[in-house]
């Protein structure tokens, strides 16, 4: 089952075009990743996705829905973390989660849930302006994976992070595609994460697609040993910029 359809997305900035014709498609139980440099799109795709932005052409569906005519139906289905969320410094952890849960309707089995996937232990009680960035972002992400939505967008989920908190976060987003049979979408610029988490992934440049695939096909297509090698040689062949 196609989860999300993307078709000929396009999105301008007053003179600027931002998204050319964007298309792409994600599978149920898929960890897909959207890959570039800055300024390509990432994050427009995503949060076109996310219904924070309209297209100005074309459109997407999520589960069925249109992100442009049916945005209220999509937000029901999915979960969106941007790269630059924040947190209620003087909230507890555990406080944050509940009052999450409260916000979605979910009872406090979901923030157990919560508790579980944050892995945060006692510093649940301490306020969250206490927190290092890196377990910021393990609650933030905690918050959007224990109400179970069908697609979870990630923007960027272990940028500035160390190894520790990185590994955790990818380890979360595996467990729940796997268990939950969600799907997730997921933007970075670090290539040899993307290739370790995703199960397909595409290159966007310049508001474009350039490549699609799986990992694997995609160095065996470009001769390369990893998804960094693949780019590479993209933009030797002049199709990134």
């Amino acid at each position: 089952m196609k989860t999300v359809v993307a078709d000929n997305l396009g999105k301008r900035f007053g003179s600027k075009s931002v998204l050319k014709g964007v298309s792409f498609e994600v599978e149920e139980s898929e960890i897909f990743g959207l890959i570039g440099p800055n300024g390509a799109g990432k994050t427009t795709t995503l949060r076109i996705l996310a219904t924070i932005l309209k297209p100005d052409s074309g459109d997407a569906w999520i589960m069925g829905y249109s992100v442009r005519n049916e945005p209220t139906k999509v937000r029901r289905n999915i979960a969106y973390l941007p790269e630059d969320a924040g947190v209620y410094r003087h909230l507890t952890g555990i406080e944050f989660l509940r009052f999450m849960a409260g916000v979605y309707g979910r009872s406090e089995s979901y923030v157990r849930r919560g508790v579980e996937i944050s892995g945060l232990g006692s510093a649940l009680e301490s306020p969250m302006g206490s927190y290092s960035k890196g377990m910021k972002r393990r609650i933030l992400l905690a918050a959007v994976l224990m109400i179970e939505p069908k697609v979870v967008i990630l923007d960027e989920p272990t940028s500035g992070l160390d190894v520790i908190h990185a590994v955790h976060i990818r380890k979360a987003i595996k467990r729940f595609v796997r268990e939950h049979g969600a799907s997730a979408i997921v933007s970075s610029h670090n290539m040899l994460e993307v290739e370790y988490l995703c199960d397909r992934v595409a290159f966007i440049s310049d508001g474009r697609i350039i490549a699609e695939g799986k990992p694997s096909e995609l160095k065996e297509e470009y001769n390369a040993e990893n998804l960094e090698e693949v780019f590479s040689k993209l933009i030797e062949v002049g199709r990134a910029c």
